[in-house]
């Protein structure tokens, strides 16, 4: 018998508010209020994801951001920077007394990565887990370089995902690219010289790829969506019901939002769940 699990997939969102649902759903699992929950999303401008550890000073170019009409914000998870455009988020809310979640973070994010790689075989896209012999060397674009149990397209980063246990509560969401703005990636964060920033971009096209350039042609949103939300029902055998958030439940993520995930907090770190 299949578990029945919440769905969400809302229109697209501003930037503080996709960051602040996803801090509520756990939240609301936490205390009971939903089951464990799967949620799609999209963002209404692009969008720059810092880690909560990440530097902005010295590392983030903010003409760029002004010259591209980013917007920025900071993640209740670690890891590197993402570029939010074309592509469909998700995120998992799940307790981590579950069966499904292993004490082990690695393991957790290899059983719960599952649905991720059958989502790409659905799509015809042959994907492999990153090898454990990765390079340790730290980036600040997370699409530079895999981590452990990330998937990998002819030896190229294709998803990225991060992962937080908060309270009993694990949230782990990720970033499935369709199509990628290299140029405008690398316009955002800062270089000692020009020829350096070439020469990143360039190496960047070796490290990264995307759903568009696996399948050589253009995919719809739905196309993809739909995928993933197949590959996650087969492997976590989980039957997905779809939620509305009400008037109330709305009012919290505004809160929260304004509370933790406004430019004003970008510097400092999100408080604490």
């Amino acid at each position: 018998m299949r578990e029945k699990w919440a769905f969400l997939e809302n229109t697209p969102q501003d930037a503080a508010i996709n960051m602040a649902l996803d801090e509520a759903l756990l939240h609301w699992h936490r205390k009971g209020e939903i089951p464990p929950a799967l949620r799609f999303y999209r963002w209404n401008k692009p969008t720059l994801s810092i880690g909560y550890f990440q530097k902005v000073d010295g590392k983030i170019d903010f003409q760029g951001m002004k010259k591209h009409h980013c917007q920025l914000v900071r993640r209740m998870t670690g890891g590197s920077a993402v570029l939010h455009e074309d592509e469909l988020t998700y995120s998992i809310v799940i307790s981590e007394e579950h069966e499904r979640v292993a004490s082990s973070i690695r393991q957790a994010y290899y059983d719960l990565s599952k649905g991720i790689l059958r989502a790409y075989q659905l799509l015809g896209i042959q994907v492999d887990y990153a090898s454990e012999q990765i390079s340790k060397e730290r980036s600040t674009i997370c699409f530079e370089q895999p981590a452990f149990y990330e998937l990998v397209a002819n030896g190229k980063k294709i998803s990225g995902n991060a992962q937080i246990r908060k309270r009993g509560i694990l949230l782990q969401h990720g970033s499935i690219p369709i199509s990628m703005n290299v140029e405008m990636l690398f316009d955002l964060f800062q270089f000692s010289t020009e020829q350096l920033k070439k020469r990143k971009k360039q190496g960047f096209y070796k490290k990264a790829t995307t759903i568009n350039t696996e399948l050589g042609e253009k995919q719809s949103y739905e196309v993809v969506r739909n995928a993933f939300q197949q590959g996650f029902s087969e492997i976590l055998n989980i039957e997905l019901e779809p939620i509305t958030l009400t008037d109330e439940q709305w009012k919290e993520v505004y809160q929260i939002a304004e509370a933790n995930y406004s430019e004003n907090n970008i510097k400092g770190a999100v408080s604490h769940v």
